[in-house]
């Protein structure tokens, strides 16, 4: 893997701001680390590879907030169109942490709100500011559900007309169960991409076969770490998940 990381041309975050997608379509697939070194093989031509401080490969922390109920969790099982979540992620190489906010309406459209923190105490003037303006539940009953940690790497094509951001290590941690989850040689690919321009990687994907996937990290992760959630609609998800994997040790 480091020598195709390495492979890529660069591009840093000042170029990356450039990057502006106004008709934004978002896809998610998942795969296993075999196929990802043969996408990326196969990409090095068409996308350069976003670097900050000389990495590449960028280690993430995640800790997902929720009510005793999990009720951010159930209204996304129960597929409403109209659903929040609250994280706060830290990106570990540059020691930045933010506390976002996700917002998904119901024409699909999500919207991203957040700041930047210095650490996870939601009592805190600032923080119960920014959550009363834009989170719909009650910031008391919010306390740590869930948290993750994955490498990313993140694609930009040379027309500038799309993002691919690819995940792999990733792990849970349930903070209600205490339950631990390791995925394995899962690797997670959303790709960002104007509607209306070329995608070079749409074909590489279909050629190596990897299908789109929906994967919420939140949701995926508290399905498999804590039994006593309900989770009937993620069940076939899991199952793909599981069958990927153990696909993947088959063959290689």
């Amino acid at each position: 893997m480091k020598d195709l990381i390495a492979a890529f041309r660069p591009i840093t975050l000042e170029e990356m701001s450039g990057v502006k997608l106004m008709n934004r379509i978002d896809t998610k697939f998942i795969t296993t680390l075999p196929l990802l070194q043969r996408l990326l093989a196969m990409a090095q031509d068409d996308y350069q590879l976003q670097e900050i401080a000389g990495e590449r490969n960028m280690l993430y922390h995640t800790t997902y907030f929720d009510t005793p109920d999990c009720n951010m969790f159930c209204v996304h099982q129960h597929g409403s169109a109209n659903r929040q979540k609250i994280r706060f992620r830290t990106y570990v190489s540059s020691d930045l942490q933010f506390l976002e906010i996700k917002t998904k309406n119901n024409r699909g459209r999500t919207k991203k709100k957040r700041i930047q923190v210095t650490d996870m105490d939601l009592e805190d003037a600032q923080k119960c500011e920014f959550v009363g303006q834009h989170l719909r539940y009650d910031i008391t009953s919010l306390s740590p559900a869930l948290t993750n940690s994955f490498r990313r790497l993140t694609l930009v094509n040379k027309a500038h007309t799309e993002r691919l951001t690819i995940d792999t290590e990733l792990q849970f941690h349930n903070e209600r169960s205490q339950q631990d989850r390791a995925m394995g040689d899962l690797v997670i690919i959303e790709l960002k991409r104007d509607g209306l321009c070329y995608s070079p990687v749409l074909s590489m994907l279909r050629e190596l076969r990897i299908q789109p996937h929906g994967f919420s990290k939140y949701c995926m992760g508290s399905a498999f770490t804590n039994p006593g959630l309900r989770i009937n609609r993620f069940k076939p998800k899991l199952r793909d998940v599981d069958r990927l994997l153990a696909t993947d040790r088959d063959i290689f």
